[in-house]
């Protein structure tokens, strides 16, 4: 069953530290909630969260 927006919004709210959240969390979030990475990174533009300690030097 999909997740609804609202779900995955939750989700990534409670993850996030003072409006950030770990490249290697949000890549848990998406395994968890079986959500394509990309899905997560709309979210967090959507919230205003930034992603920091990118896996690949990106932020």
């Amino acid at each position: 069953m999909p997740v609804s927006k609202e779900a995955l919004q939750e989700a990534v709210r409670k993850a996030a530290v003072e409006n950030r959240l770990t490249c290697e969390k949000a890549h848990a979030l998406g395994k968890e909630l079986d959500v394509p990475l990309q899905e997560i990174g709309a979210v967090c533009n959507e919230l205003n969260i930034r992603i920091k300690d990118c896996q690949l030097g990106c932020f």
